[in-house]
């Protein structure tokens, strides 16, 4: 029996201002990680400043999960900061 595929997975920051973090994510419905990240810089509520990511070309998948299709970490690389 094929145990269900995971829900989340690990974004690791490759660079930037978040680089050397990490941060469980999302799969999209799909099943893809997502190729486009947009966190809050702050957490105070008042700022809307966001640092944008997109997926990397590094991915790792679980060893102790064989046969599993889906990676249990992407990597993420920084593009801007986003400020409104």
């Amino acid at each position: 029996m094929t145990p269900p595929a995971r829900a989340s997975y690990s974004a690791k920051f490759i660079d930037g201002p978040l680089e050397g973090k990490t941060m469980r994510v999302d799969f999209l419905e799909s099943g893809d990680p997502q190729p486009r990240l947009e966190i809050a810089a702050d957490s105070d509520e008042k700022s809307t400043k966001r640092f944008v990511y997109t997926r990397g070309s590094g991915i790792e998948f679980d060893e102790s999960q064989p046969g599993r299709e889906q990676p249990s970490a992407v990597d993420y690389r920084y593009v801007e900061v986003l400020a409104e």
